[in-house]
């Protein structure tokens, strides 16, 4: 968690930048075990290799290709545009699943409870938070980017009956959606790969959700995703 105190120390303007470790500088600490943890604690790390761009085509497309998406979702200008996944625990059809819904430029995380790992459940909960947003649903989802998973089959229904864009990554290419791919792995943290998230309560699944959207980033010049989340809302719900 140094990390993260880290970002919180200049968050909460406690400390100057002056006082406090930067994070090359912890990174070095661990390697030279001068701190408590190893690098198998800091999966960040652990995920820099760059990831291969070959693309395999063998796979059917089920909509518009990420490669038609704009620049300016590409590049992060606009407030908007999510990419979602799903997160498996136990490999039993009886599991419950977590969909996950990352907003690009502020990294806003929602983090959803599913029954199963199908298409009606991912369509039942998109319905859902469309219904919390109402009317302003269009404008805070402008787009969805999701890869070509058999649970995201009808996300084209879904474009169809709202206004918000959907994308399809290429196929075999998860790491297009490399803003869902890193909080997942912030998500399993708390719960590791091949444990069952019917285990999980409710609560914990919201403390975790809670704890990434309150934690201050660097790439967000130290402020938090549910900051940055409110102050576009605030724009969008003012305009009416």
């Amino acid at each position: 968690m140094y990390f993260a105190y880290n970002g919180e120390a200049l968050h909460s303007s406690r400390f100057s930048p002056s006082q406090i470790i930067s994070i090359k500088t912890l990174y070095n600490y661990v390697d030279l075990g001068l701190l408590p943890i190893k690098n198998i604690d800091l999966p960040a790390k652990l995920h820099r290799n760059k990831k291969s761009t070959r693309v395999r085509n063998d796979k059917k497309k089920l909509g518009t290709s990420i490669s038609d998406r704009p620049n300016s979702i590409e590049n992060r200008e606009e407030f908007g545009h999510w990419e979602i996944y799903c997160i498996l625990g136990e490999k039993s059809n009886k599991d419950k699943v977590l969909l996950t819904l990352v907003e690009r430029k502020t990294r806003y995380a929602i983090i959803f409870e599913i029954p199963s790992h199908s298409a009606i459940s991912v369509t039942k909960a998109l319905d859902k938070i469309k219904e919390f947003f109402g009317s302003k649903f269009s404008e805070v989802f402008k787009s969805i980017t999701a890869d070509n998973g058999s649970e995201f089959a009808d996300l084209s229904e879904f474009e169809l009956k709202t206004k918000t864009k959907v994308y399809f990554t290429h196929p075999y290419s998860s790491f297009e959606k490399g803003t869902n791919e890193r909080h997942n792995g912030l998500i399993r943290r708390f719960i590791p790969k091949g444990k069952r998230i019917s285990d999980y309560s409710l609560e914990t699944i919201s403390f975790i959700e809670n704890w990434m959207n309150t934690l201050a980033r660097k790439l967000l010049n130290y402020k938090t995703p549910e900051e940055l989340f409110e102050i576009h809302l605030d724009e969008i719900y003012s305009l009416y």
